[in-house]
């Protein structure tokens, strides 16, 4: 699933203080796991999250470089924290300070745990 034919819009949608994003990735960013939170704030059942890229969530207005810098942080088995302006099914749009970690089992990294907050 795509958001690319989502049009964004100037509609924000704003977290309350001690609302928390999870979600899991496996180690290529497909979602593995998302709590009732995310859910809400990005307008996609939790059915049509799961088995998707993780950024089917990434906002026009992120620049790549972001991302690439998330990437290779987390990739390198080290916790990658910043602001993300990120994109509702409806085209809203919702920013997060998020904490991604790699999940390592036996030395290896097996997927991301990815935390937000207002």
């Amino acid at each position: 699933m795509k958001n690319r034919a989502i049009v964004p819009t100037a509609i924000e949608q704003v977290m309350r203080e001690g609302e928390y994003i999870v979600s899991t990735t496996d180690p290529t960013g497909r979602i593995t796991s998302v709590n009732d939170v995310l859910v809400r704030f990005s307008g996609y059942s939790a059915e049509e999250l799961i088995g998707s890229q993780h950024n089917i969530l990434r906002h026009p207005d992120m620049p790549a470089a972001a991302f690439r810098d998330l990437w290779d942080t987390v990739r390198a088995g080290r916790q990658w924290n910043g602001y993300v302006k990120n994109l509702r099914k409806d085209g809203g749009y919702y920013w997060v300070y998020a904490t991604v970690v790699p999940n390592v089992r036996d030395g290896r990294i097996v997927g991301y745990t990815s935390v937000r907050r207002e």
